[in-house]
């Protein structure tokens, strides 16, 4: 969790902000996953942020969309 949240302040992809009352604070949590070796053996702990997305309105909470993950 330490590395996974130390990437993402080095990265510059969060910020604090103040709270406005007009704004909806969404909620995030950490999503665990085990990297094996084909002989199933543990390689690495990772660990991700997620944000709660379905808390969030379009129009109101967000105008565009994001995805981390490249499509063809």
């Amino acid at each position: 969790m330490l590395e996974e949240f130390n990437a993402l302040l080095a990265n510059g992809t969060r910020s604090l902000i103040f709270k406005q009352p007009q704004f909806n604070i969404i909620g995030n949590k950490w999503v665990f996953h085990l990297k094996l070796d084909p002989d199933s053996s543990i390689t690495r702990y990772k660990a991700y942020l997620v944000a709660k997305g379905f808390h969030q309105h379009p129009g109101i909470d967000y105008t565009k969309t994001f995805s981390l993950i490249i499509k063809p």
